[in-house]
C-alpha cells in the first residue's frame, strides 16, 4: 500500500500519486503548490491582537483550549476575558475540573453553558460516523450567538490549522473568530501545559475533553479501518505542527475501556442498542 511520504495518508484515505520516484498525496501535492508562511501568519495574528480588549475563549478543558486561554491573558494580556464552555453532555468530569482549576490560576471568569447534543451522537454512532464537525459546528454557532448577546465582538478558540492562509474568519453579525494557536507547534504547546496545573486524563482518540470520541472511533474503525481524524493529523504532519511518529500514534485503532462505554450508552439511552449490536464494539 503506497504511504504519502510527506505526512501521515495512505490509499485507503487518500489519493496517491508517484512524483519524480516519490509517493505524495493529492492534498501534499496542493500544500506544495501553495504553501502556508507559517510566519505571516503568526504576524497576521500578532497584528490583529493589538485590537482586541475584549473577548471570550472557546474553553472545553482539553488541552488546546487551556494554551489559548493562558495565551490570552498572559501573553496578549487582553483586558476583559471570559472563559465559556460549551458542556454538550458527554464531557469528561476531569475535563471540567481543568477547566476551572486552570480558570481559577490563572484569574479569568468561567462559565459553563449546558446543553443536550445526544440527537448528534446517537447518530453518528449509529451510522458509525464522525460527531465531530456537527458538534463543532453547533458549539461555534452557540459560541456566536452568546458573543452577540454580551456585546462581545472578538471569540478566541485553540485551533492549530488556520483558515486557509489566515488565523481568522469574521461569522455572522460580526463575530471575529480567531483560531488563536493558527500553524503553532504542537511542542511549543506542551511547554505551556507545564506551567499550568493541567491534568491529562487518559481518553482514547486525540482529545482530552471528550467522552464520545473513544466509542465513535472505535466504531468507525471497524466500520473503515482508520480513524476519521486521519485528514486533520495528516495536515497537522504536512504544517510541520506535529511529528510523524506522535500522529501515527493518534491514528491506532482507540482501545475503549468498558466503563467509558457503559457512560455513553447510558446517558444516550443506547443499552438496548449495545445489546442488539454487541458485535460492533465489543
Amino acid at each position: 500500500m503506497l504511504k504519502c511520504s510527506l505526512c501521515v495518508h495512505d490509499e485507503r484515505t487518500a489519493k496517491i500519486d508517484v512524483i519524480d520516484g516519490r509517493p505524495i498525496c493529492r492534498e501534499c501535492q496542493v500544500y506544495l503548490r501553495h504553501p502556508i508562511d507559517r510566519e505571516k501568519v503568526r504576524e497576521e495574528l500578532e497584528g490583529l491582537m493589538k485590537n482586541v480588549d475584549r473577548a471570550i475563549v472557546a474553553y472545553s478543558g482539553g488541552k488546546d483550549s487551556v494554551v489559548a486561554l493562558y495565551l490570552a491573558k498572559e501573553a496578549y494580556k487582553i483586558p476583559e476575558l471570559e472563559a465559556v464552555m460549551i458542556d454538550h453532555g458527554l464531557m469528561d468530569e476531569r475535563a471540567i475540573e481543568n477547566a476551572r482549576r486552570i480558570a481559577e490560576h490563572l484569574g479569568v471568569p468561567f462559565k459553563v453553558l449546558r446543553y443536550d447534543y445526544s440527537d448528534i451522537f446517537v447518530t453518528a454512532l449509529r451510522k458509525g460516523q464522525s460527531p465531530c464537525r456537527a458538534c463543532s459546528k453547533r458549539t461555534m454557532e452557540k459560541l456566536r450567538k452568546y458573543a452577540l448577546r454580551n456585546g462581545y465582538r472578538y471569540l478566541i478558540t485553540g485551533h492549530e490549522l488556520p483558515f486557509g492562509h489566515h488565523p481568522y474568519r469574521v461569522m455572522s453579525g460580526g463575530v471575529v473568530q480567531i483560531r488563536f494557536l493558527s500553524m503553532m507547534r504542537e511542542e511549543e504547546r506542551f511547554e505551556i501545559l507545564k506551567k499550568l496545573p493541567f491534568e491529562f486524563p487518559e481518553l482514547p482518540g486525540y482529545t482530552t475533553n471528550c467522552l464520545v470520541l473513544g466509542p465513535a472511533l472505535e466504531l468507525y474503525w471497524r466500520k473503515h479501518g482508520h480513524s476519521f481524524e486521519q485528514r486533520r493529523i495528516a495536515a497537522l504532519v504536512r504544517y510541520g505542527l506535529m511529528s510523524r511518529e506522535r500522529a501515527e500514534r493518534e491514528l491506532q485503532k482507540p482501545e475503549v475501556p468498558e466503563e467509558q462505554w457503559r457512560v455513553v450508552l447510558e446517558r444516550l439511552g443506547l443499552e438496548d442498542w449495545k445489546t442488539e449490536n454487541k458485535s460492533a464494539h465489543d
